[in-house]
């Protein structure tokens, strides 16, 4: 077990209550260890302390040698003030209850009474703080300042600057978590606002952030504007299926339908945040091309049936068919326990090894861990705090893993932590980068074989040499060199899916970087892009010694050596990079089920459509980037007639082998914890709010 770091504490006193904490620790955290509350309004524990709205004010007192107190003579800014020996704080003494209300009778001279209209009404800091400090009239007869309503910074946030109380919390968080700097403070005293340089679109990927940080109804959501107030909405938690990070999030939903995202704190995550897509994003679940309802084909048309018409038509085409024949390709934003059923159906009843959910150009056969002996563990997304150095080697991390970004962004400003960027393009990384080595296309491999061997990875090969290199790939030897050299000492690498997987010697950069990696003592980390990848691999949805991966599905599909194709919960046409064999094969195949949430291009060419539930309609667990296995909640009631893809695979096999069925998904999840190594112990009780790390 690691040793636990000495962390210095001082004594203190908090109303004359004793107490020991951190040393620098600031005032307005200290507090909060007896369940007391220091009103803020600037403050914010991510963000380094300002002390701009001066609501934290505190009285200060110091015990000198003789015993006596002596008091300093203004009150101090809790949240600026850290923790020292001897400290005496007081919170609520008639002169800070003084100035309270003083400093909020300021703050509400040119704030409008807009409470009833605004949208922050009912969760609004400003409304609790006036509530429970402030002034119980207005001594303010003049006219308060006017400024333009509703200016909108961006498709997502509307900015009324007639309630902007000028903290600068939204400026902050553009320069100290996103690092885009887009927002910065014009003007001074009265005029002073925030806003985007030359007033262009406030454009940054962590936009929504702001809205949710801002202390009053400035910032607003334009997409949920005027939808709902907070005491007609209903909140559950969830787990954000837009990309691998798994960020924790709250679903606020009216009427059956999501009308707000909020992110929810889960500090190996996402700590507090979230990204554009994720806040976003959800709003595609409420459309209204969903399927509710399965349909089979009779003659050139979908007709609408029971769901026994549509299990009937899919045995009866099942039947006589070969394990060689019968295929299935599923998304990878299915759940564990959909994934799970499906490779259950496929390969024990219908013996089947024809498996896949990957449509990257390149397809290996054996998951890279497995091919090289490395370990299945991955960095976990917090762990990158801790790295003194991280490689970002061919991928857009802010774009790919937007979450994950935030981190090593973090891991830089907080810790000094050297990144080293190696890309064919720009990325939003570069802005921080200790070093930045711009290959040309399709040198990859050469470079990051050419680290390898720089950094004397056994095994590497020795003809790439740094000249060698250089000229092959662009990047100057020196920078190799010195990449090589701040790479040494325990270095993460992190690589995506989509980085190389997509190039003809993706399979050669991803062997050198783990070659790397594993003679360094790093982990090496290749991150999946989708919801649930990672839970893929992890429960063998791939081709089986025999099988077919998609690119040769989709081949025999055109052949006719596959007869039978299941979609399940994915669109070919839509992200296959070769449209023109995905159309062949689904011209081609004489048997095809569409199972999916949304209406789709394939479905033009099914014999049975099948309604699938989204992820906020179903309990069901998903596996983030890190091996982290989460639990995420029914939210929504299910849309018509869909049904759960674990559900339907379960009911469809009772037609081909009558047995126990399972009936939950937290059944589904105790058979996957039984049948499959790496999910050994994970059940829904011992998940919890913060997920459970795979074995």
């Amino acid at each position: 077990m690691a040793a636990v770091a000495d962390v210095q504490t001082v004594n203190i006193s908090i109303n004359d209550i004793p107490l020991q904490v951190p040393k620098g620790e600031m005032v307005v955290e200290s507090v909060k260890r007896l369940g007391l509350e220091i009103p803020i309004f600037c403050y914010h524990p991510r963000l380094k302390p300002v002390g701009m709205c001066r609501m934290c004010l505190v009285e200060c007192a110091f015990k000198m040698p003789d015993g006596s107190i002596r008091k300093m003579p203004k009150p101090q800014a809790g949240c600026t003030l850290p923790a020292s020996e001897g400290l005496m704080v007081y919170t609520d003494t008639e002169a800070i209850y003084k100035d309270r209300k003083g400093v909020l009778e300021f703050l509400l001279i040119n704030h409008p009474l807009d409470c009833p209209i605004c949208d922050r009404g009912g969760e609004c800091p400003l409304q609790n703080n006036t509530l429970a400090y402030g002034p119980s009239t207005s001594r303010y007869v003049e006219m308060k300042r006017h400024a333009p309503k509703a200016f909108p910074l961006s498709k997502y946030v509307t900015l009324d600057l007639e309630r902007c109380i000028q903290c600068g919390r939204c400026v902050r968080f553009t320069e100290e978590i996103s690092g885009d700097a887009q927002l910065a403070f014009r003007f001074r005293g009265g005029k002073m606002q925030p806003s985007t340089f030359e007033m262009r679109d406030f454009d940054s990927k962590f936009s929504g952030n702001v809205i949710e940080i801002c202390p009053v109804g400035a910032l607003t959501n334009t997409t949920y504007r005027f939808r709902a107030r907070p005491w007609d909405l209903q909140t559950r938690p969830a787990v954000c299926t837009l990309c691998s990070n798994g960020c924790s999030i709250y679903m606020d939903y009216r009427a059956n339908e999501i009308v707000r995202i909020n992110g929810r704190t889960h500090e190996g995550v996402n700590e507090e945040w979230t990204c554009d897509k994720g806040k976003f994003g959800h709003d595609v679940f409420n459309v209204k091309s969903r399927l509710t309802q399965p349909k089979v084909r009779n003659g050139g048309k979908l007709d609408k049936a029971e769901w026994s018409v549509a299990y009937a038509s899919i045995l009866s085409a099942l039947n006589g068919l070969t394990g060689s024949q019968i295929a299935v390709i599923g998304g990878a934003k299915n759940s564990n326990e959909d994934l799970f059923a499906l490779q259950k159906l496929f390969r024990e009843q219908l013996k089947s090894e024809n498996l896949d959910y990957r449509f990257k150009r390149v397809l290996p056969k054996q998951r890279i861990e497995e091919q090289l002996g490395l370990p299945s563990s991955k960095t976990p997304i917090a762990g990158f705090e801790r790295q003194k150095a991280i490689l970002l080697f061919g991928t857009s991390l802010s774009d790919e893993e937007p979450i994950l970004y935030l981190r090593v962004r973090k891991a830089w400003f907080n810790h000094g932590t050297k990144v080293v960027v190696a890309n064919d393009k720009p990325t939003d990384a570069d802005s921080f980068a200790h070093l930045i080595l711009r290959y040309l296309p399709g040198t990859e491999a050469t470079l990051a074989g050419g680290l390898a061997t720089a950094a004397g990875s056994k095994g590497a090969d020795s003809r790439l040499t740094p000249d060698y290199v250089a000229s092959v790939t662009g990047v100057k030897a020196a920078d190799i060199v010195a990449a090589a050299e701040l790479l040494k000492e325990t270095a993460a690498p992190v690589v995506t899916t989509r980085a190389l997987y997509d190039y003809p010697h993706g399979q050669d950069a991803l062997e050198a970087i783990a070659a790397y990696a594993t003679n360094n003592g790093s982990v090496f980390n290749l991150y999946s892009l989708h919801a649930n990848d990672q839970g893929a691999e992890e429960l063998g949805f791939l081709p089986g010694p025999t099988g077919k991966n998609t690119n040769e599905i989709l081949e025999a599909c055109v052949k006719g050596e596959v007869k039978f194709l299941w979609l399940a919960g994915v669109d070919p046409l839509s992200v296959h990079h070769d449209r023109k064999l995905v159309e062949a094969a689904l011209e081609n195949v004489e048997f095809l089920v569409v199972q999916d949430l949304f209406e789709s291009q394939s479905q033009e060419y099914a014999s049975v459509v099948l309604p699938a539930t989204a992820p906020s309609e179903t309990e069901g667990s998903y596996t983030n980037l890190e091996r982290r296995v989460q639990r995420s909640q029914q939210v929504l009631p299910i849309m018509g007639e869909a049904k759960p893809v674990w559900r339907s695979i379960v009911e469809l096999s009772l037609r081909l082998k009558p047995e126990a069925p399972l009936f939950n998904a937290s059944e589904v999840m105790d058979r996957i914890a039984r049948d499959v190594p790496a999910f050994a112990g994970v059940s829904y009780e011992t998940m919890g709010e913060e997920g459970q790390f795979l074995a």
